[in-house]
């Protein structure tokens, strides 16, 4: 339940909320103006600090091995006599679900096929070796790296949470090593929370954007009826409903329970998927993979394409970086709340390693199924994609499953609480940066966890005008960019607080 004295900040609200409904209002009006400058910012930002996001991946990783396996490692969240308050399995499932959404669903069925033709490293398209890499890099987006992006944050938030009792939950609270408790109050505490609240509808919007179409073309595909938009709109108002009732009854109740219930109905999809499928494709591509990234993981972080400057590491890598960025800070403050009990090495080890594995069974599963089917012609992948029919694409691989239409219908609902999971987390992690004061355990106002869990749903279907691709991954890139340097500044401070922590 809220505290009494869990009161709305009403500037950051307000100000949060004026700035959103402008941005929607605009693409909304005038979509092609929109569009074009979305994707002119996106060019921009992608050609001057692409780098930099490459950079702080590095860094990140580097950073959260140091302090897993280091001194720092034993230091337990909430005290030493504190224990875990989820088990294992319901702790992974909330912040697998929360972190991945449906994009997961989205991108592990087709992602392969956007690099047939443009693979990396300047091979020939539709190479053995191009056909090789395809199925390898989508691994590599959705692994370590992305994990360590979401982690950090976390940690940064974490320990001043616990161990300096700060009774903010908010990312400006990881600034506190730097510039004091009270950092929350002050103008730069205040002009933080306003970024990360930003960036966080940026990126789910890019979330829903991804996914409400692909869940719309599944529905039409089941019920043999045209994809339009109205279908669309439906399948977003029915999980803003979804997500704003698990919202409404809490942490334990609601969240924990949707995301129980999908890890295990995600496990069970993907191993009849596997064993209905080409199992022993499946096996011997993803084996391949997942050694092709292991020997070539630090090529593959370090790679800038300085050369022949073919635009992927800025198509798809900083587009990547740029999404986990934008969702970090939030994974950090939802992450923090259910995390009391673990310590440093636990949190860190179990979020990155349980996350990776979570998302490398996704791509080697289901995404080479759907290469073995536009291989052997049972499905056009790679044509409906290059018609712009992403949707079709992957709803016409998993009706080609076996047991037609079940694998259909367990995908959509899958998909639409992967979607109710992603959104309650991040209403409540956007009602708790604008509460005043939310002190350990307790939780924002509940008719403040509604409203975002429907205002978050205002800029997706924004996004579903503009019917870009590019436009819905550049938008995210463009409202990440901020982060950057905060990420930085969090990190300095995180290491400042654990400094004084071991001095006392």
């Amino acid at each position: 339940m809220a505290e009494p004295n869990a009161s709305v900040d009403r500037l950051l609200f307000c100000s949060s909320v004026l700035l959103i409904g402008v941005v929607c209002l605009s693409i909304a009006t005038v979509p092609d103006r929109a569009a074009a400058v979305v994707d002119a910012a996106y060019q921009w930002i992608a050609g001057r600090f692409g780098l930099a996001y490459q950079w702080m991946t590095i860094g990140a990783t580097v950073i959260l091995a140091v302090l897993a396996f280091g001194r720092h490692g034993k230091l337990r969240l909430g005290g030493e006599s504190s224990r875990p308050a989820y088990s294992t399995w319901s702790w992974m499932g909330m912040l697998f679900c929360a972190g991945i959404g449906a994009g997961l669903l989205y991108w592990s069925t087709i992602e392969w096929a956007a690099y047939l033709d443009s693979p990396p490293f300047g091979l020939a398209p539709n190479s053995v070796e191009a056909w090789e890499w395809a199925s390898t890099y989508g691994i590599f987006h959705w692994g370590l790296s992305a994990w360590c992006l979401y982690c950090l944050p976390t940690v940064a938030i974490a320990v001043p949470y616990y161990r300096r009792r700060i009774p903010y939950l908010r990312l400006s609270t990881s600034l506190v090593g730097l510039f004091g408790d009270d950092v929350v109050r002050r103008p730069l505490g205040r002009f933080v929370d306003f970024v990360f609240i930003i960036a966080l509808v940026g990126g789910t919007g890019t979330s829903l954007g991804l996914a409400t179409p692909m869940i719309g073309a599944c529905i039409s595909q089941l019920l043999g009826v045209e994809e339009a938009f109205r279908i669309d709109l439906g399948v977003v108002g029915i999980a803003v409903i979804l997500f704003a009732a698990s919202v409404y009854v809490g942490l334990d109740r609601g969240i924990k329970r949707l995301s129980d219930l999908n890890v295990g109905l995600a496990g069970a999809f993907l191993l009849f998927v596997l064993i209905a499928g080409p199992t022993l494709f499946v096996l011997k591509v993803g084996t391949n993979s997942v050694g092709l990234m292991l020997q070539e993981f630090f090529r593959m972080n370090t790679w800038t394409d300085p050369i022949l400057e073919t635009g992927f590491v800025e198509d798809w890598s900083v587009f990547y970086w740029a999404w986990w960025i934008a969702y970090g800070p939030f994974m950090g403050l939802f992450v923090t709340r259910i995390s009391k009990g673990r310590t440093l090495k636990q949190l860190i080890v179990g979020m990155v390693g349980f996350g990776t594995l979570g998302c490398a069974v996704f791509y080697v599963v289901v995404g080479n199924t759907a290469m073995w089917m536009d291989m052997e012609g049972l499905v056009d992948v790679r044509g409906l994609i290059n018609q712009g029919q992403n949707g079709s694409a992957i709803a016409q691989v998993i009706a080609a499953l076996p047991l037609d239409p079940l694998p259909l219908i367990a995908f959509i609902v899958i998909a639409w609480i992967f979607v109710a999971t992603t959104y309650d987390s991040a209403s409540y992690a956007i009602a708790s940066s604008a509460t005043r004061d939310l002190v350990e355990g307790s939780n924002p106002a509940r008719w403040h966890r509604v409203f975002w869990a429907f205002a978050l749903a205002v800029l997706p279907i924004t996004l579903m005008i503009l019917d870009d691709l590019r436009a819905v991954k550049s938008a995210v890139l463009v409202v990440s960019l901020p982060l950057l340097a905060i990420g930085v500044i969090m990190t300095v401070s995180l290491f400042r607080t654990l400094e004084v922590n071991t001095e006392q």
